[in-house]
């Protein structure tokens, strides 16, 4: 049984069996599957395919999720993991050990990145992804959180191919955007299939997506593999921004990825990302993958086609740590990526306050109870502008404070990052803001009442316990709630800090909040009343806040309360 383990003990674990393979293997016969084509001789076949009677290995490498991390991760107890030019030494590697590879990964690749990337509007990550030899990517989310026209810039940067097979009316948004494209591989056509996460629109801004309608990914996907295969593809991979979100009542790994492979056929590898969890299984005769995310692991995959046998594929896998320490990371990433560091490092290297601890930010905590990050930047919400109230949803802090993810070029500060003076205390720097707050959310003032702050309360609880990016943390009043009880009717009672009760009323409150949630990002369509004055970036009032408080201690003040929790 595969269970949902923290990245400490994925990494700890693949160590200890020192990236041996874990042998999943299987074989569909891509021929068979092909419900009414119609027979055909044994030379014509062999003409379609475009290859004599062989085999072939194709290496499939993959990464989840990756973010724009372009440094590389530490991992407590593991060490440095991954980063762009460790990572484009192993492919390197793998390459050189089998010429016949493509390379992948299924959406976000760019979006919530850290400043080396968001700071330059990920160009740097798609400049490492054109060095690196991509061969193909799909949309999640996050692709679309800066709109279209951002969108359609990263898709004329890159040099591979942006496929999505279930998005309406693309073509009258995007350009350089289909929903398969088919490579050949030693004569072999392989085709590489995407699909977007259907949940999107309610992940980025309202009018990100401008008039493209996400539809069921599985028949989308169902209708570009027929198509393919009319075209000569003889394999098939999906890439697609679909996740595991945990475990069934029986402890069976369940989420989007598994739903949708369950719902397909005649595909030979189907490639998962969106949630940084680690899966390996084989449904409906596919190898379905997903991996940390980050580049923290990536999946090194073979596929054996056989033209012998109908065009059989068997597929095995194995997932890699790229630990940093272990090669020589390719001088060329260092050197492409150098002049952004300079640049950088001018503007978010200052130190602006000392953290006695780290606010840490692992394991999507923040999305499921109260957690000293949430305090902190809620606090400074609040803060900034002097109301009653703040709240902001717990998915749009991407880093821990200091951050692990933000690397200042300074080796002396105080940092709890490999290759920094001891601490802590921590040195807290400009660019932990900007890694915290990776979006360029804005924040926004408005007024709640009693009866919309409960409703939006009901909601930041209602998937209780489960993760939920618009779980909210909150300033200015605690609440109680129960997660037993049936969503809607969870929360039991609200109070402000000076003691006030918050009634399920007309009474008015000041709040804070940042765009995207008023807007009605996350399901919030109880703040879509056309409310709300902007204010400045969200990451220059936390930086203003840090600036004010000096030294920072991460601690929480049981500001919100699940009576249900077994340790409540």
């Amino acid at each position: 049984m595969l269970t949902r383990l923290t990245l400490r003990q994925h990494l700890t674990t693949a160590l200890a069996v020192v990236l041996a393979a874990t042998g999943v293997s299987l074989a569909t016969n891509a021929s068979e599957q092909a419900s009414g084509a119609p027979q055909q001789s044994a030379a014509a076949a062999k003409q379609a395919a475009g290859v004599s009677h062989r085999t072939v290995d194709i290496q499939v490498l993959n990464v989840s999720d990756f973010h724009g991390q372009l440094d590389p991760l530490n991992v407590f107890g593991v060490g440095d993991v991954g980063g762009a030019a460790a990572l484009s030494t192993y492919w390197q590697r793998d390459r050189a050990a089998n010429p016949n590879t493509l390379l992948f990964t299924a959406g976000d690749a760019v979006g919530a990145s850290p400043p080396l990337s968001s700071f330059f509007d990920d160009k740097p990550t798609i400049d490492f992804m054109n060095y690196a030899g991509f061969d193909a990517d799909t949309f999640g989310n996050h692709n679309f959180d800066k709109g279209l026209d951002h969108l359609q810039s990263q898709i004329d940067r890159a040099a591979f191919p942006y496929v999505s097979a279930n998005l309406e009316n693309v073509e009258d948004n995007l350009s350089g955007v289909s929903p398969f494209v088919i490579t050949k591989v030693d004569g072999v056509k392989v085709a590489v299939i995407g699909v977007t996460n259907p949940e999107a629109p309610t992940l980025v801004a309202p009018g990100s997506l401008g008039t493209i309608e996400i539809t069921d990914p599985a028949a989308a996907a169902m209708k570009a593999r027929a198509q393919a295969e009319e075209l000569g593809a003889k394999v098939f991979v999906a890439i697609g921004h679909l996740g595991i979100e945990g475990n069934d009542a029986n402890g069976v790994p369940t989420g989007p990825l598994t739903t949708f492979a369950s719902r397909v056929d005649g595909f030979d590898l189907i490639l998962g990302d969106h949630t940084n969890i680690q899966y390996k299984n084989v449904i409906n005769g596919a190898l379905v993958l997903e991996n940390l995310s980050k580049g923290a692991t990536y999946a090194r995959t073979n596929l054996h086609y056989d033209s012998r046998k109908g065009g059989t594929v068997t597929a095995t896998s194995q997932f890699v740590v790229p630990l940093t320490s272990a090669v020589t990371p390719d001088p060329n990433v260092v050197s492409l990526l150098q002049p952004y560091r300079e640049e950088l490092s001018s503007q978010l290297d200052g130190v602006v306050g000392v953290a006695t601890g780290v606010f840490p930010r692992a394991d999507n905590i923040e999305r499921i109870r109260e957690v000293a990050l949430g305090d902190l930047v809620a606090d400074a919400l609040r803060a900034a502008y002097g109301t009653q109230i703040a709240f902001t949803n717990g998915g749009g802090l991407r880093s821990s404070l200091p951050s692990s993810s933000y690397l200042p070029q300074d080796t002396s500060l105080r940092r709890p990052s490999p290759g920094y003076a001891a601490g802590p205390p921590y040195d807290v720097v400009t660019g932990d803001a900007y890694s915290v707050l990776p979006f360029g959310n804005q924040s926004l003032t408005r007024t709640v009442t009693g009866n919309q702050l409960w409703a939006v309360l009901e909601r930041s609880v209602g998937q209780a316990p489960n993760s939920f990016g618009g779980f909210l943390q909150i300033s200015g009043f605690r609440f109680t709630y129960d997660s037993s009880r049936p969503a809607g009717s969870r929360v039991l009672s609200v109070t402000l800090d000076d003691g006030t009760t918050v009634g399920r009323d007309a009474t008015t409150y000041t709040a804070t909040t940042n765009d995207f949630t008023n807007a009605g990002g996350d399901g919030y369509v109880e703040l879509k009343d056309g409310q709300g004055t902007t204010r400045n970036l969200m990451a220059n009032d936390l930086l203003d806040y840090i600036r004010a408080q000096v030294t920072l201690t991460p601690s929480t003040d049981g500001r919100i309360d699940d009576v249900n929790r077994p340790d409540a």
